[in-house]
């Protein structure tokens, strides 16, 4: 199972903070870690982004989302630091010309965030780096979903469907984890889970039902400023999950009734008894 740490913009604009995750997700066991990158003037509407919000930055939208954005000599430093720390990273693009600047980056995967997954031009300029793609499914219908699966197909681009609920936290009542072999079977591909749940045991609960991939929002302290961070696994609870994900892969199997070796000698203890009748 390939499990990602999410950690979006819960580094608030702050490398060293950036680099702590990082360290954490290694630290876990985490195959890769997560970022995402917007243009924030094509994301948002300049009333908008003029609008008052009150932030470390600043007094307004625009100095409050830019805050959260790292340029390119910044990225350029997370990805000699997760080369050097041994771990994947790669981000979700909001638009297009975010997109083309993560082309700059020779990341191995692509990621399309649930509210990106209805941006159909977005999703073709995704597929033609061929790039495995981890496709979140939330506040989508099937119809949607269908669009995707067929734009990446008719691209030959490798992905695999991600069951989400796009809510922050989620409620343990909305995880609807059932629709994962839903999905499996409607759309004939490898489904993973997305979590913004408070806690592991959904997370878990999702491992057991056999996903390929698992991702989840980390976070230094759930106290930390930022809309994502309540919804976001502290270091302890990522070292927790991962290797209670670990077990639980293991543990499944392949699925096949067999007597294992280790059971010979107990079933011929056990059992001496009815041989002697």
């Amino acid at each position: 199972m390939f499990i990602t740490a999410e950690i979006g913009i819960n580094h608030n604009g702050d490398m060293s903070i950036c680099k702590q995750l990082i360290d954490v997700a290694v630290e876990a066991g985490c195959d890769a870690v997560k970022f995402q990158k917007r243009d924030i003037d094509l994301v948002y509407t300049k009333q908008f982004l003029d609008s008052p919000r009150e932030s470390p930055w600043g007094t307004t939208q625009r100095e409050q989302k830019k805050g959260l954005e790292f340029d390119f000599d910044q990225y350029k430093e997370i990805d000699i630091y997760c080369k050097k720390k041994g771990i994947e990273w790669f981000a979700s693009a909001w638009d297009l010309n975010s997109q083309e600047f993560l082309r700059q980056f020779d990341c191995n995967y692509n990621k399309v965030a649930s509210a990106m997954i209805v941006y159909e031009d977005l999703l073709k300029k995704i597929a033609e780096e061929k790039k495995h793609t981890f496709i979140s499914t939330g506040m989508s219908n099937y119809s949607d979903i269908q669009i995707a699966v067929d734009i990446f197909r008719s691209a030959k681009c490798s992905f695999e469907l991600m069951h989400t609920i796009s809510t922050y936290p989620m409620k343990d009542d909305d995880a609807n984890l059932r629709l994962i072999n839903t999905l499996k079977e409607k759309f004939n591909c490898n489904v993973g889970y997305s979590g913004h749940e408070a806690g592991l045991a959904i997370s878990y609960a999702a491992a057991a039902l056999g996903i390929s991939s698992l991702e989840r929002h980390i976070t230094l302290s759930r106290a930390m400023y930022g809309s994502d961070q309540s919804a976001s696994v502290e270091p302890n609870g990522l070292r927790q999950l991962v290797g209670g994900v670990r077990k639980i892969e293991k543990a499944l199997g392949d699925g096949k009734k067999t007597i294992i070796e280790a059971e010979k000698p107990i079933a011929k203890k056990l059992r001496e008894h009815i041989n002697i009748l």
